[in-house]
């Protein structure tokens, strides 16, 4: 598992900063809808827009920030007692590293050898079993402050998108709607060869996604505004 989720995070940023853009994105049209159905003005869906867009950016840094912050000390809780069981247990950890350098197909005679080796050099050997049974590199561990920022710099990114009309002067929510939909397009698209799945089936995926959103909120933005007419 602890392997896994660093996979899963490495190299800090791109996980965080694609969904993050996603996530602003869908986030901030579904409000603006909401909002817009229910007939509020351009000063309330912009103010709404913004106010959406501080309070996911800051959560979504927070959330990212905690999450890897807390993986990390996970994964270097684990090679403490790794690094405690080599200085007390050495002779069997050593046999240890020579038994999974026999799974890889070394030869026994090799397996010792390296082992032997590898096992004279602490920081090597802490490396080495670390890669081996935990599945990561205690020395390339992915940055907090990293994964916060791009996922909230991303986060505003998407977020800001719904709202350029606005921004600009205009009271159009069909533009609006429009941008985020061809948003969701491009973004979902690009995801999608990120893992060399064919473009049109990440944007069609995003664009339901995000449609089915925004016209759920509408409909709410919509019901509320016809009950308070009355």
């Amino acid at each position: 598992m602890i392997g896994h989720e660093h996979r899963d995070v490495s190299g800090g940023w791109l996980r965080p900063a694609v969904f993050g853009a996603m996530d602003g994105l869908v986030t901030n049209v579904s409000l603006i809808a909401g909002v817009g159905g229910g007939g509020g003005s351009q000063h309330a869906i912009l103010l709404t827009g913004l106010a959406g867009l501080a309070a996911g950016a800051f959560s979504m840094a927070a959330g990212e920030y905690v999450s890897v912050s807390s993986q990390n000390e996970l994964v270097l809780a684990e090679v403490d007692k790794e690094r405690h069981e080599l200085r007390t247990n050495a002779v069997a950890e050593q046999a240890e590293l020579a038994g999974m350098l026999r799974k890889r197909g070394i030869s026994p005679a090799t397996a010792r050898l390296a082992a032997a080796e590898i096992s004279q050099h602490p920081d090597k050997a802490l490396a080495v079993h670390a890669l081996e049974e935990l599945g990561v590199n205690p020395a390339d561990l992915p940055s907090p402050y990293v994964a916060a920022s791009a996922s909230m710099l991303s986060f505003a990114v998407g977020a800001i998108i719904p709202l350029l009309p606005y921004v600009l002067g205009f009271d159009a929510l069909g533009v609006a709607l429009g941008l985020s939909a061809l948003a969701a397009i491009v973004g979902g698209g690009l995801v999608a060869r990120l893992t060399n799945r064919p473009f049109w089936r990440g944007a069609l995926r995003q664009l339901t996604l995000g449609g089915c959103a925004a016209g759920l909120t509408y409909l709410i933005g919509l019901a509320v505004g016809g009950m308070a007419a009355t």
